[in-house]
C-alpha cells in the first residue's frame, strides 16, 4: 500500500521491513531501507551544521548512484534541491546555479575535475560527498560557519515546502523554474504506485536520469514509497541491460522510448527472450511518444504489457498512463487520466467535447500553482484553474487520450526538452553568421533531433558551427547539421515560422 504523507518526501522511507534491499548497484554496494534513513540523516544533521536554512537552494551535481537519492531526500528534509544535468558545459551550471540562486554545489570527487564545475558562482560553496565504511560525508571546499547548536531550525514540515525547483525549457530563451513541494511530488508518487499496483515485492531498474522528474519521481521514489527495491546502473548500457533484468529479477522498469527501441534491438535475435523477461510485469514508456508499432513489437516479442503513460515536469510526473490488466491498452494513446483531471480546451478557454482537437489541459494535486517569477508565463499558462500542456490532442468517450502534436516548438529528444532559441543564440555568437533558425528533424531512435539553417556574412563549415555549439551546449543539445543557406522563409509579416523552416530544409537522417 502506497503512503498519503504529504508534509515530508522522507517519510515514504519508513515501512516495517527496514532491513529490505532500498537500493542496489548493479555489481556493487546495497543499501537497506535502515540503510538509507540512517544516511539521510546524517547529511542532514551535517547540512544543518553548515548553516544551510529552510528555502536555501542547493544545486546537485551527481549521475546516478544511491548518493544522489540521499543527497536529494536530505536537501528536501530541510532546504530546496536543484539537480543539475552532469552533462552541463561551464556556462550551463553557472546559469542554473545563478537563475535559481544556489548558495551550495554538491557534487562527487570524480566530478571535481569537470570542467564544468568552474561555472560553479564565486558566491556559492561547493561541497563534496564522499563513501567511506558504509557512510557518507559532506566535505566543504571552504569552510563554513559551524551552526550545530541552531535550535531554530525550520523544517519542511509544511506540504506546499519546496522540495524541488527543475527548469522546463520553453519558446524563449530563458528556461522556466519549476517549484514543485512535497505535497505535488508526494501525490505524483501515490498517482504512480496506486496506478502499477507497486508493492515492497517489486523491483524497479532506474535507468532514466536522476536529475530528471521522470527518473526521479517514477523510478524511484515511487519504488521506495511501496518499500520495494531499486537497482541503480550509473547509467544505461544496452550490452548488460538485459542481463541486468535477469539477474537482479526486476519486476518493472520505465523509459523513453530511444531506451525502448535499443533494447528491443539488443534482445530480439536472441533465440530465446523470454529467458530474461521472466520476472518482469510491466515496461513503462513516458516522456515522449512511443509508435504503436514499436509497442506492440515489443509486447509480441517479450510477452508481457507495455503501458505509455504521459507526464511532465509541472505536474510533478506523471498525468496519465494506459492501465495494467484487466484495463484496455489502446497502442498510440498515453491512456486515461491517473487521479488528474484531464480535458482538452480551445485557444479561447472553453472546454471541447469528445475527440474534438484541442490543447491538453491538467488540474490536480501534483500540478504546480505556478512557475516561479515569471507572470507571463503564469498568464498563459493556466485558464480557470486549468494548466495549459502545450500539446494539442483528443479524448475519445472512454477517455483515452491521445497526443497529436505539440503546439510549443520545443525539439524532444528521446525526452529531453530542447529550446530551439538557444541554439539560435548560442549559432548568432559565432562572427560569421548573421541569420540562425534552429528547429526539429525527425529521429529513427531519439523521434526528434535538433538542426538548424544560417545565414552566414563570411566563410565557415558545418563543421566549425557544430564544433561552436558544442562549446557552449550540452552535446543533446548541439544540433546534428546546420545548413547554409542564402535565406530563411518568412512569412508575410516577416515573421520566421520554424515548421516552415524546418519542412523546407530538413529530412531524416541515415
Amino acid at each position: 500500500m502506497t503512503k498519503n504523507n504529504s508534509s515530508s518526501l522522507i517519510n515514504i522511507l519508513k515501512n516495517d521491513n527496514p532491513n529490505n534491499n532500498a537500493i542496489v548497484v548493479p555489481n556493487g554496494n546495497s543499501f537497506t531501507y535502515a540503510e538509507l534513513i540512517e544516511n539521510v540523516n546524517l547529511l542532514i544533521k551535517q547540512l544543518i551544521t553548515f548553516g544551510i536554512q529552510k528555502n536555501d537552494r542547493i544545486a546537485i551535481y551527481l549521475t546516478n548512484k544511491p548518493e544522489t537519492i540521499i543527497t536529494f531526500l536530505a536537501i528536501s528534509e530541510i532546504a530546496t534541491a536543484a539537480p543539475l544535468n552532469p552533462s552541463y558545459t561551464a556556462n550551463e551550471v553557472k546559469f542554473y546555479m545563478e537563475d535559481t540562486n544556489a548558495k551550495y554545489l554538491i557534487t562527487s570527487d570524480e566530478a571535481n575535475d569537470n570542467e564544468a564545475l568552474l561555472g560553479c558562482p564565486e558566491t556559492a560553496n561547493q561541497i563534496t560527498i564522499k563513501y567511506d565504511e558504509g557512510k557518507f560525508n559532506l566535505i566543504p571546499k571552504n569552510k563554513l560557519n559551524n551552526k550545530s547548536n541552531n535550535k531554530n531550525l525550520s523544517k519542511n514540515n509544511n506540504p506546499n515546502d519546496i522540495a524541488l525547483i527543475l527548469h522546463t525549457s520553453g519558446t524563449t530563451s530563458k528556461p522556466k523554474r519549476v517549484p514543485l513541494s512535497h505535497k505535488n511530488i508526494n501525490i505524483s508518487i501515490n498517482n504512480i504506485s496506486n496506478t502499477y499496483q507497486l508493492t515492497s515485492g517489486d523491483i524497479s531498474l532506474c535507468i532514466m536520469p536522476l536529475f530528471h522528474i521522470h527518473g526521479l519521481v517514477a523510478s524511484t521514489l515511487s519504488t521506495l514509497s511501496t518499500g520495494g527495491t531499486i537497482i541503480l546502473p550509473e547509467k544505461f548500457n544496452a550490452l548488460n541491460f538485459w542481463e541486468i533484468i535477469k539477474s537482479y529479477k526486476v519486476t518493472w522498469l520505465s523509459a523513453v522510448p530511444a531506451i525502448h527501441q535499443t533494447a528491443l534491438t539488443r534482445i530480439k535475435n536472441n533465440s530465446n527472450p523470454k529467458e530474461y523477461t521472466k520476472t518482469l510485469r510491466f515496461i513503462r514508456s513516458c516522456s515522449s511518444p512511443l509508435s504503436p508499432q514499436t509497442m506492440l513489437e515489443m509486447e509480441n516479442i517479450l510477452n508481457i504489457p507495455v503501458l505509455e503513460a504521459y507526464g511532465m515536469t509541472e505536474a510533478a510526473h506523471q498525468m496519465s498512463s494506459n492501465p495494467l490488466a484487466p484495463g484496455k491498452r489502446v497502442p498510440g494513446s498515453v491512456g486515461k487520466g491517473t487521479n488528474v483531471d484531464i480535458s482538452i480546451m480551445d485557444s479561447e478557454g472553453n472546454m471541447l467535447s469528445n475527440y474534438e482537437q484541442g490543447e491538453i489541459v491538467i488540474k490536480g494535486d501534483n500540478v504546480i500553482n505556478g512557475y516561479e517569477d515569471n507572470p507571463e508565463a503564469n498568464a498563459s499558462s493556466f485558464s480557470n484553474g486549468w494548466f495549459r500542456t502545450g500539446d494539442e490532442g483528443i479524448i475519445d468517450n472512454e477517455g483515452y487520450i491521445k497526443i497529436v502534436g505539440r503546439i510549443k516548438e520545443l525539439i524532444n529528444k528521446g525526452g529531453e526538452k530542447i529550446s530551439p532559441v538557444e541554439i539560435d543564440e548560442t549559432l548568432l555568437l559565432h562572427p560569421s553568421v548573421s541569420e540562425a533558425v534552429s528547429f526539429a528533424i525527425p529521429h529513427k531512435t531519439y523521434g526528434e533531433e535538433p538542426s538548424a539553417a544560417v545565414v552566414i556574412k563570411s566563410p565557415v563549415t558545418e563543421k566549425e558551427l557544430i564544433n561552436h555549439c558544442k562549446k557552449s551546449l550540452a552535446l543533446f543539445k548541439c544540433p546534428r547539421s546546420i545548413k547554409i543557406v542564402d535565406s530563411i522563409p518568412r512569412t508575410a509579416t516577416g515573421k520566421i515560422q520554424r515548421r516552415i523552416v524546418a519542412e523546407k530544409f530538413s529530412k531524416i537522417p541515415e
